[in-house]
């Protein structure tokens, strides 16, 4: 079928169920990261973005990753996580060293000051997760939300 065949055609509506599940799934999308910032951002002084990219480095063997493999991972583009590390830096979080294996590629670095305001930043925001999130769910719940979210993550990848 060519794609003027495919295009012609009446779209598959989502069903019922699916449209509700949709909806739901919408307003979680647009809902949770605008508390999680609040969140994070009273008291934390972070934005959700800064911590997740943070997170991500103290994740990381040495605790640090390159711009672009951290960029990918963070679903944001390169040149606003670029401006993203330079806040960092300015706060004494990060740092931006050459990589050592390819040199045409620049590392964020996670400082002592960054590590330990990750640390005063963590509890309060796990607790938050928690609250919002996995405290409503009972533990089959949270396995099947974990599997659905790792099917969709797959099928965008």
């Amino acid at each position: 079928m060519s794609t003027v065949e495919q295009h012609s055609q009446e779209p598959q509506w989502l069903t019922a169920p699916q449209l509700r599940a949709w909806r739901e799934l919408t307003f979680l999308m647009g809902q949770l990261p605008t508390v999680l910032d609040a969140q994070l951002k009273r008291d934390a002084g972070l934005s959700y973005l800064e911590y997740y990219v943070m997170a991500g480095l103290t994740e990381q063997p040495n605790h640090e990753m390159r711009l672009s493999d951290l960029a990918s991972r963070s679903s944001a583009e390169l040149s606003r996580l670029s401006h993203l590390i330079s806040r960092l830096e300015r706060r004494g979080f990060v740092r931006r060293m050459t990589d050592g294996d390819d040199r045409r590629f620049t590392r964020a670095v996670m400082t002592e000051a960054g590590l330990a305001h990750m640390a005063e930043a963590a509890p309060a925001h796990v607790e938050e997760v928690r609250g919002l999130v996995f405290d409503v769910l009972d533990d089959s719940e949270v396995e099947v939300l974990r599997s659905c979210v790792e099917k969709i993550n797959k099928q965008l990848h």
